[in-house]
């Protein structure tokens, strides 16, 4: 389920002249036995709402006064999330005969045309209060205080998030509950702007309307919310200037290219939209490449290996998102890490519908081709995953077969798309060419449309050099073997601290031969991808006036310069 929680207004909306239908009450208990959670947002006191709706206890959370108390029926419990109104205020409008007048923990209500007083009296005491209106009625709360906020708060202790939720209303006190949650719906006879608010109106009143979004919500999830809300935004068509976006409930995303042409710049800018739309998002990264990301807390690093408790005690809390660095894990056992790792987060997002977007990176190694889907305990649909990878068809196929949208790069794009067709036995679309420079290649294999090049904003952030991944990590297959002029040594360097340790004690001769032929150079260049160190390197390796000992220690001076000197 996508749809987690079903967010309702009382009055004019569930109940009719303050009475909820045993229709109204027996949908609400079909949606109850679906695992959805209720939650109640009213203007109403909590004692008030109790008597008018005795059935109280079938919500999993009510806000009441518009916001400033979140009561939990099954525990009892109060939460008071505003102060009590000041008594001078309260003094003041007894003294101006103000009727009707009711004084809750925190509100206070009257009716029109009585605001006029009210916000002389305010003004008089200089007070920070506000007037809320409600279909003739007036409340008056603390400022900021709203049913958008005290929904919040409810969320929270049910460790739910807003794009999860569907909210239902009719008055002007709904709109901003409506405009928070992630699909918002409007009652047939609610108020002309909050229906302009809503992101749906439906076609039966208060009780019926609500009843006919139940049913919707069964019958259809997160199809329902398939709306702009929910979707992101990545880029434009440059001919017909259309905006293509991904969207949750789409199947997965294929990030593809060759190595060095983008794909962590662009999984960046990606991160960014997620945070800008309040989206949480996981981030699962086998060699540390995203531990400097933006708004992203980092779970594990080149010494020490990811604690799933730790991941999953961070990623409760809707406003966490999660890189997991596996740099501390052995590279033959990041892929059985990760399959361990799968099947909790699968269970999150069924609980929770979180993190809402997940990252894989390096999917060829963490979710490789030998292995099927079902030694990975795969969810049946990869919605809202995005496979991050040099290498498509070294994926599995299983996994392959989930993908819904492909974002192509670099100037072999098409050879991108060939392959992953190739891997899935599907056609190649037609028209497929590699994108003009700085282009994406976009193809949704959902539609009928052909393979467009768009254009992405980069990201704000500076992509940075991850020095500790190369530097203390393990670099599996893009290690450094010192061999010998005879082929007779195997000495594996997995990162550039073991390369210096196993050059510190290797013979001249085994040193000298791989400095001559330009293995060095070769390596950092290709494998470390620190193109200014293999141009120093090559200089010391044409340099045939440095023996063995100097040659090593010019080689290991630039390596410590760049990757253990103390930050600036």
């Amino acid at each position: 389920m996508y749809a987690l929680a079903l967010a309702t207004d009382y009055d004019g909306t569930l109940a009719e002249n303050g009475i909820v239908s045993d229709a109204t009450r027996a949908a609400l208990g079909r949606l109850k036995e679906t695992g959805r959670k209720l939650i109640m947002v009213t203007g109403r006191e909590l004692a008030d709402l109790e008597s008018v709706f005795p059935e109280l206890g079938i919500f999993d959370k009510v806000v009441a006064e518009n916001g400033a108390l979140v009561y939990t029926p099954a525990s009892k419990e109060e939460r008071m999330l505003a102060p009590a109104p000041p008594a001078e205020f309260v003094d003041r409008l007894m003294i101006r005969k103000i009727a009707p007048l009711s004084i809750g923990r925190s509100v206070v209500a009257t009716r029109e045309p009585n605001e006029t007083i009210v916000l002389e009296v305010i003004k008089d005491l200089g007070l920070e209060l506000e007037i809320i209106f409600n279909k003739g009625a007036v409340m008056v709360l603390p400022s900021g205080v709203n049913k958008a906020t005290g929904l919040a708060a409810a969320l929270e202790d049910l460790g739910l998030s807003a794009h999860n939720v569907v909210g239902i209303g009719d008055a002007e006190n709904d709109h901003a509950f409506l405009r928070a949650v992630g699909f918002g719906v409007a009652v047939a006879n609610a108020l002309p702007k909050v229906r302009e608010t809503a992101g749906h109106v439906t076609n039966g009143a208060r009780g019926a309307g609500v009843r006919e979004l139940i049913d919707g919500l069964i019958s259809h999830d997160a199809a329902l919310l398939d709306t702009a809300r929910q979707r992101i935004e990545i880029g434009a068509d440059d001919g017909s200037g259309a905006v293509m976006h991904l969207s949750p409930r789409g199947g997965g995303v294929l990030l593809a290219g060759t190595s060095g042409i983008g794909k962590s710049t662009l999984a960046t800018a990606l991160t960014e939209r997620f945070v800008e739309q309040g989206f949480q998002f996981c981030v699962l990264d086998p060699e540390g490449d995203y531990e400097e990301l933006e708004d992203v807390l980092v779970v594990g690093d080149a010494k020490s290996p990811p604690s799933s408790r730790e991941i999953f005690d961070l990623l409760s809390k809707p406003s966490n998102n999660v890189a997991v660095n596996m740099l501390g894990i052995k590279t033959a056992e990041r892929p059985n890490a990760f399959a361990k790792l799968l099947p909790e987060l699968a269970a999150l997002r069924a609980r929770t519908g979180r993190p809402h977007w997940l990252i894989i990176d390096e999917a060829h190694h963490l979710l490789p081709h030998a292995r099927d889907g079902t030694s990975f305990a795969l969810p049946k649909s990869l919605s809202a995953t995005i496979l991050v990878t040099v290498h498509p068809d070294l994926v599995s196929r299983d996994v392959l077969a989930g993908v819904d949208t492909v974002l192509a790069l670099g100037p072999e794009a098409d050879k991108v798309v060939e392959s992953f067709c190739a891997a899935i036995g599907e056609d190649v679309p037609q028209g497929v060419v590699p994108p003009p420079e700085n282009k994406v290649l976009y193809w949704n294999r959902s539609t009928c449309d052909p393979a467009r090049p768009i254009s992405i904003e980069r990201p704000r952030q500076e992509r940075k050099r991850h020095i500790r991944k190369y530097a203390e990590g393990d670099l599996g297959d893009n290690s450094f073997y010192f061999r010998g002029a005879d082929g007779k040594l195997n000495l594996k360097a997995q990162n550039l601290m073991m390369f210096l340790h196993i050059a510190e004690g290797i013979d001249d001769r085994t040193w000298e031969h791989h400095l001559r032929a330009g293995d060095y150079s070769a390596w950092f260049r290709d494998q470390v991808k620190d193109q200014g160190l293999a141009e120093e390197a090559a200089v010391i390796e044409d340099d045939e006036s440095l023996d063995p000992h100097r040659s090593r220690a010019a080689i290991a001076e630039a390596v410590h310069r760049r990757y253990t000197a103390p930050a600036d």
